[in-house]
């Protein structure tokens, strides 16, 4: 007789196991299932480019993991894993040959920012004090918030376009350029409300922790929740890719993480057309071309202060970098685009050989480009280390399709989960007072379309469990 389970999980990335551990550790039988012959989703660690070179496929730095109140509770390091912290989060080069850095005081922070330091510290002060209330609250669905009167305050700047806020609070280009390299994490236009949220979010991180790598790579993250998740009791299956709903277990419940036009088209049967309709609506927003390198040496960066960052963030001016944010949301290739460079392997040795370095870097492109993007990527790199591309040993590239291809939760490339716009950033992935749940009620969503959203932090599985278990279990 077949097996069957409480909860059905379909999908280990961060949600679907954050999900399974919340409630194996209830007591309910839980069994994971994953289409690949690994788990991890965006955690995943492999030799793309030559033999001792350990790249991460997707997610690469991690505050959000670092801080998530979820994986706090869970004490991942006991399952083996470890944060290795750089000197500062971020470092932004300007074509003057200078870089700006965001570290861990905002006073050292805002003295980088000439005419905008006093600016910065009465914006970030109150902030950096109390970020762990501002995730708390941040990283859930939405309603009453713990800290009303906090949130109230940093809600009436977050609301504002990115293009607002830097007009409204910063005078220099330095400030605004930095501004601009956080908040492009956003994968959006600089003009759409709320686009200053993230931006701030990220300052306020980089206050708190200076942005980790996990040491062997992002797997390790995923090894750790699978540790966790299978001490409690949970089992997991590989290579068990998901088609039709009745190829599914038994069980009172399931959960997926699973991207919503992949919802729909599973759960065809299960779920009203209506609200199939709504799933296949989704909107991803654009995707990303990543290359990662195998290096003879460190970047040589113009600025050595840069080596000091796990996070470089490049596309000089907030002009510069706005342009491209809103020609790849258009469905433009940006001849100068924002890039974001990580070089783990300068803070963590079991990364590469010793003496050699890795670099993982990636763009915005438009939604499903199949385009190469390679030289415009490295140009920008070049642009702020000369001499880059004669450090080049051996690289691998995904355009936005590859990386649909390598996961199909990332549609055209998409890895956030989807378009954090006014439309969907309270509503994903369908408006509904529990974003969590569908109108089977045996039939619950748990992926990065859900509140809040892309990042490698476990929140939308912790939520959607607490959804299934208030709802089917307690």
């Amino acid at each position: 007789m077949e097996k069957a389970y409480d909860v059905v999980i379909i999908g280990s990335g961060p949600n679907g196991l954050s999900a399974g551990i919340y409630l194996v550790k209830k007591g309910l039988n839980v069994l994971i299932l994953e289409a690949a012959d690994i788990i991890g989703g965006g955690m995943r660690t492999a030799e793309l480019t030559l033999d001792g070179f350990h790249h991460d496929v997707c997610s690469a730095v991690h505050p959000m993991g670092v801080l998530s109140p979820w994986f706090k509770q869970l004490d991942l390091e006991n399952y083996g894993l470890e944060w290795v912290f750089p000197d500062c989060s971020v470092a932004h080069p300007m074509d003057d040959g200078s870089a700006i850095l965001l570290t861990k005081s905002v006073v050292e922070t805002a003295d980088n920012l000439g005419l905008d330091s006093k600016q910065y510290k009465r914006l970030m002060a109150p902030i950096a004090k109390r970020v762990d209330w501002l995730l708390e609250d941040s990283l859930k669905p939405l309603g009453m918030p713990k800290h009303p009167i906090f949130m109230a305050r940093f809600g009436m700047k977050a609301a504002l376009s990115a293009t607002a806020f830097s007009k409204l609070f910063f005078k220099g280009e330095r400030a605004k350029a930095l501004f601009a390299g956080c908040a492009a994490h956003s994968v959006l236009p600089f003009d759409k409300y709320f686009t200053a949220a993230l931006g701030l979010v990220f300052f306020a991180c980089g206050h708190e922790v200076d942005w980790p790598v996990a040491k062997g790579g992002s797997q390790s993250i995923a090894n750790a929740l699978r540790d966790c998740f299978e001490a409690a009791g949970g089992e997991i299956q590989l290579s068990k890719r998901i088609k039709l709903f009745s190829e599914l277990p038994k069980a009172k419940a399931y959960l997926f993480d699973t991207d919503p036009v992949q919802v729909a088209k599973i759960a065809q049967d299960e779920l009203p057309v209506s609200y199939r309709n709504k799933l296949n609506k989704f909107n991803f927003g654009p995707g990303v071309f990543k290359i990662d390198y195998a290096l003879s040496e460190a970047i040589p960066w113009r600025d050595k202060n840069c080596l000091k960052a796990s996070t470089v963030h490049l596309g000089g001016t907030f002009n510069e970098i706005a342009r491209g944010e809103k020609e790849a949301w258009e469905g433009k290739h940006s001849e100068n685009p924002y890039v974001l460079v990580a070089q783990q392997s300068q803070f963590d040795n079991t990364r590469s050989p010793d003496g050699k370095h890795t670099c993982w870097a990636y763009c915005h492109v438009p939604f499903g480009s199949e385009k190469d993007r390679s030289e415009i990527i490295e140009n920008q790199i070049e642009r702020f280390a000369p001499g880059f591309k004669n450090t080049i040993l051996a690289k691998s590239s995904m355009n936005a399709k590859a990386f649909e291809s390598y996961n199909p939760n990332y549609v055209g490339g998409a890895v956030t989960g989807g378009a954090a716009d006014i439309s969907q950033l309270f509503t994903r992935p369908v408006a509904r007072l529990d974003p969590y749940s569908t109108p089977n009620s045996k039939i619950f969503i748990c992926s990065a379309s859900t509140p809040p959203g892309g990042g490698v932090h476990g929140m939308c599985g912790y939520y959607a469990a607490e959804s299934v278990w208030k709802k089917l279990f307690k």
